[in-house]
C-alpha cells in the first residue's frame, strides 16, 4: 500500500520500515483458548487431586484406559516416477496436481491403557461405531 501510495519502490518501503521505523512482520500464533482464573484454579486442582491419587494408589496408571479418534483420506498414491510420460522436445511437461483431500474417508477409533492398544477399529463413513464397553 505505501508503495502504491507514495510511489517509491518496494525496496525502500521496505528498508525505511525495517531500519528506520524497527518494525518487522510476525505471524499471528493460534492459542486454543483462553481460561478464566476460575478455570485455571479448577484445572489446579484436579491436577493435584490426580497427583495425591496417584501417590496413594502405585496401580493408578494402569488403570487408565484412554482413547483417540481421527479421519483418514484415502489417496491417490502416484509417484512422479509413475507418473512419467515420454514427450517431445516442444511438447508441454506433464502436470500432476499435490495431494487433495479424498472423497473417501474412515474413521480411525484407537483405545488403549499403559500396556498398548487394546482395541482398534476402521469406520467407513456414513456408519456407527460397534464399541462394547
Amino acid at each position: 500500500m505505501l508503495e502504491d501510495e507514495v510511489i517509491i519502490g518496494k525496496d525502500t518501503v521496505r528498508k525505511t520500515v525495517d531500519e528506520d521505523l524497527q518494525k518487522r512482520k510476525i505471524c499471528l500464533r493460534c492459542v486454543p483458548h483462553s481460561l478464566t482464573p476460575d478455570q485455571k484454579d479448577q484445572r489446579i486442582a484436579a491436577c493435584r487431586d490426580l497427583i495425591a491419587t496417584a501417590d496413594s494408589d502405585p496401580d493408578f496408571f494402569k488403570k487408565i484406559v484412554t482413547g483417540d479418534e481421527m479421519w483418514c483420506f484415502a489417496y491417490d498414491l502416484i509417484t512422479k516416477c509413475q507418473f512419467a510420460a515420454w514427450v517431445g522436445e516442444t511438447s508441454p511437461r506433464p502436470k500432476k496436481l499435490r495431494f487433495q483431500k479424498s472423497r473417501v474417508k474412515t474413521m480411525l477409533v484407537i483405545f488403549f491403557d499403559w500396556q498398548g492398544v487394546i482395541h482398534k477399529e476402521f469406520v467407513p463413513e456414513g456408519e456407527t461405531i460397534n464399541a462394547v464397553y
